[in-house]
C-alpha cells in the first residue's frame, strides 16, 4: 500500500475556508521549493567553478534540507559506522531512497529500497513503531522528506543519514552490491557526481528521470 506525502499541517477540512488554506499551503509548498532550487543551483555554480568545494556544497544542501524538514532527526556518518560495527547493539533497519538505477550499482549493506516519491510501508510494516530506522539518499534531501513521511505513519525512531550516500562513500566507508562489496557510486549526472570523490564515482549514464530530486 502507499501513501501520498501531506505536510504535518495539512487537514481534510470541507468548510470553504478549508479550500482557501489548502490553497494557502500550496503557494507556501511552491515558496519552499524555488528557494531550495536556487539554493541548489547555487551549490551546483559554485561546483562548476571550484572542484574542491564539496564541503561547502554538502553544508549548503544540509542547510536546506535541515530548513526544509526541521523535525527530521539527523543521524551522522560515522555514529551510523560504530553503531553498524557493534554487535551488541539491536540494528537499524536501513532505507534507500534513491532511483532503482542508483540502488542497483550500489548501497549500503542490507539496505532496502524504499521509492522516494510514493513510499511503501511495506519495507517497516513488520517492524514495532519504536523500531530504529534510517533513511539515505544522494546527499539527504530525499531521505528527509522520507522520514519525516514515515514519522507521520507513527515510527517513532527514525533518523536520516547526513550527507547521503555520496559523503559516506567519500568517507571511505563500505557498500555493496547484490551482497557483494562495492566501491563506487552512480553519480545520478555529471554535475552532481562532483560531489563523489574520482575513486568512487561510476561511470554510469546519468538518471533519466527529470522529477528525481536530489
Amino acid at each position: 500500500m502507499s501513501y501520498s506525502y501531506r505536510d504535518e499541517d495539512e487537514t481534510t477540512a470541507d468548510e470553504p475556508v478549508g479550500r482557501w488554506k489548502r490553497v494557502h499551503r500550496s503557494v507556501g509548498r511552491v515558496r519552499w521549493i524555488v528557494a531550495a532550487l536556487v539554493l541548489v543551483l547555487a551549490v551546483v555554480s559554485v561546483l562548476l567553478l571550484v572542484r574542491s568545494s564539496r564541503s561547502l556544497a554538502f553544508d549548503l544542501i544540509q542547510r536546506v534540507a535541515t530548513r526544509k524538514f526541521p523535525a527530521v532527526q539527523w543521524l551522522e556518518r560515522d555514529e551510523l559506522a560504530r553503531w553498524r560495527a557493534d554487535a551488541t547493539r539491536a540494528q537499524p533497519v536501513v532505507l534507500d531512497a534513491r532511483s532503482a538505477a542508483e540502488y542497483r550499482l550500489s548501497h549500503l549493506k542490507g539496505a532496502v529500497r524504499i521509492d522516494p516519491r510514493e513510499p511503501a510501508l511495506k519495507s517497516v510494516a513488520p517492524f514495532p513503531r519504536d523500531t530504529p530506522v534510517v533513511v539515505y539518499c544522494r546527499v539527504g534531501y530525499r531521505s528527509a522528506r522520507v522520514a519525516g513521511w514515515l514519522h507521520r505513519q507513527g515510527f517513532r525512531n527514525v533518523s536520516a543519514l547526513e550527507g547521503g550516500l555520496f559523503a559516506w562513500a567519500d568517507d571511505g566507508h563500505p557498500l555493496e552490491q547484490d551482497g557483494r562489496p562495492a566501491t563506487q557510486v552512480h553519480p545520478y549526472t555529471t554535475t552532481w557526481g562532483r560531489l563523489l570523490s574520482p575513486e568512487v564515482r561510476a561511470d554510469a549514464p546519468p538518471v533519466a528521470d527529470p522529477l528525481s530530486l536530489p
